[in-house]
């Protein structure tokens, strides 16, 4: 039987945990994780398909939990998981196009109704990046990891973090002109 308090002292005990097998563990682990790794999701293949790859993220976590070795942080590794899966996703996407359903907000008064014009147009400029350069962008700006915690997830040099980098928000600038942004 799984026992687990219902506040753990540490993010390390819980993946210790889920190595074992818990499930009230994993269900901790999905918790204190899921808000974070559901957020990049969205803005790397968008609000349609962020549920089932976010869940389908975890599932790839709890499969390959063993593999994680404590080098880095466990949300260090949970990020390049998710960010990998996000980027397969994109690539088979793009070989395999379909037709999304566009979200519909429900509030439709003034000021909500530019906050989501300004918000969409920011969406698409994302959705226009580069999948690496966005992936980059999201987790320095969104998730707030620092040029270290970039090269370990994406494990990439901390000068490609800076280039690209440099080239996500050149060209996010580029994109959000080109559609009617007002800076």
């Amino acid at each position: 039987m799984d026992v687990w308090p219902s506040v753990c002292e540490s993010l390390a005990q819980i993946v210790t945990a889920c190595r074992q097998g818990d499930r009230v563990a994993q269900r901790e682990l999905y918790d204190r994780c899921s808000p974070k790794v559901f957020r990049l999701v969205v803005r790397m293949v968008g609000i349609q398909e962020a549920n089932d790859l976010s869940q389908q993220i975890f599932l790839q976590t709890y499969r390959t939990i063993h593999q994680f070795s404590a080098r880095s942080g466990f949300e260090t590794w949970l990020y390049r998981l998710a960010t990998n899966e996000c980027l397969q996703f994109l690539r088979y996407a793009k070989r395999h196009p379909s037709e999304l359903l566009l979200y519909e907000p429900a509030d439709r008064s003034a000021g909500h109704e530019h906050q989501l014009q300004s918000r969409e147009l920011l969406d698409r400029g994302l959705q226009r990046l580069d999948p690496e350069l966005r992936a980059v962008f999201l987790l320095q700006q969104v998730e707030g990891l620092g040029y270290r915690e970039l090269a370990e997830t994406l494990k990439i040099s901390e000068g490609t973090v800076a280039s690209r980098l440099n080239r996500a928000r050149s060209k996010l600038k580029e994109y959000l002109l080109e559609l009617g942004w007002e800076f």
